[in-house]
């Protein structure tokens, strides 16, 4: 996805759920860059149809429908192929089955949508805020980010939880890596609270793109552009993808971090934890550092050149 606003053709991903798995398939599909998602009854005008909310003298509703049809858009096809593929592969997503990748028009998406977003609080003083709104009085640190028009604009916790822990911990990073930058919005909070040199890396030549556009817009200075940027070790890695791609990447991120150095994982879900805990335990010991929405953000410290393990 780009940094600029969609082309006249958008392309739907379609995907039917069970009822235990639509909300992380929901929240799964906002990370992975669609630019909206919508849920509905499968089963709605059949004779299967559930209505969603009680009534009166009837039992408790369902906290879901039995089954669900998730509706995600996404700015080509390339995006909602890619989306799906690394959707299937998670170890949750047995329940979840591909019914289209269908084009849309666009209409005017952009203005469709800004009456939906307000500014994000990541913490009291740190705000995420669309171009269309004035930061609040108590923003001391703002990122400028349109929802929408960039990978990754701060609405989802696994993006939150990541900000809130550079706010927490910011200092004068030498270097900080941003894995799977996006939008670029991790990368231009490290920048912000303090980082002196960025790197923010993708696969995607458009999320670079969107980086490059979205640091401009912040007035933050950083590298963008493909893995191969990426050199040496780095104080703070940062990777907020899901989990087969962090399982994946294990070898490759852990040798970013520098002796004495930070690694933040995000984009896993509460029982991920404790297999990526020992997915990392050759390199570092990752703990649960922030949960939020049944998801969590997983942090671990290089030893230090040197020194001994216990």
């Amino acid at each position: 996805m780009s940094a600029h606003a969609p082309a006249d053709t958008l392309h739907e991903l379609v995907l039917l759920a069970r009822d235990d798995v639509a909300e992380t398939v929901s929240d799964a599909l906002l990370e992975l860059e669609a630019l909206s998602v919508s849920v509905e009854d499968a089963d709605a005008g059949s004779d299967a149809e559930q209505a969603l909310y009680g009534e009166p003298g009837l039992p408790a509703p369902r906290g879901a429908w039995p089954h669900s049809t998730l509706r995600a858009l996404f700015p080509d096809e390339a995006a909602a192929t890619a989306a799906a593929t690394l959707l299937l592969a998670q170890d949750w997503a047995d329940g979840v089955h591909v019914r289209a990748v269908a084009a849309v028009p666009a209409q005017d998406w952009v203005r469709l949508t800004q009456s939906q977003f307000a500014p994000v609080a990541v913490t009291g003083t740190f705000w995420i805020v669309p171009s269309w709104h004035e930061p609040p009085a108590a923003a001391t640190h703002v990122i400028r980010l349109d929802p929408g028009l960039a990978f990754g604009t701060g609405t989802h916790p696994t993006t939150r939880m990541c900000l809130r822990w550079i706010a927490a911990h910011a200092q004068r990073w030498p270097r900080v890596l941003d894995y799977g930058c996006g939008s670029g919005i991790l990368a231009i909070g490290a920048a912000l609270f303090g980082a002196r040199a960025v790197d923010a890396i993708d696969i995607d030549p458009a999320a670079v793109a969107a980086t490059v556009a979205n640091a401009a817009a912040n007035g933050v200075s950083l590298r963008a552009g493909p893995p191969e940027l990426s050199s040496g070790e780095y104080p703070l890695v940062l990777a907020n993808i899901l989990a087969t791609p962090l399982k994946l990447l294990a070898p490759l991120l852990a040798a970013h971090v520098a002796p004495g150095g930070d690694l933040v994982l995000a984009g896993l879900l509460e029982r991920q934890a404790d297999e990526l805990r020992e997915t990392y335990a050759p390199w570092l010991a990752l703990d649960v550092a922030d949960r939020e929405d049944g998801w969590v953000l997983m942090h671990g410290r290089r030893r230090a050149a040197g020194r001994v393990a216990s």
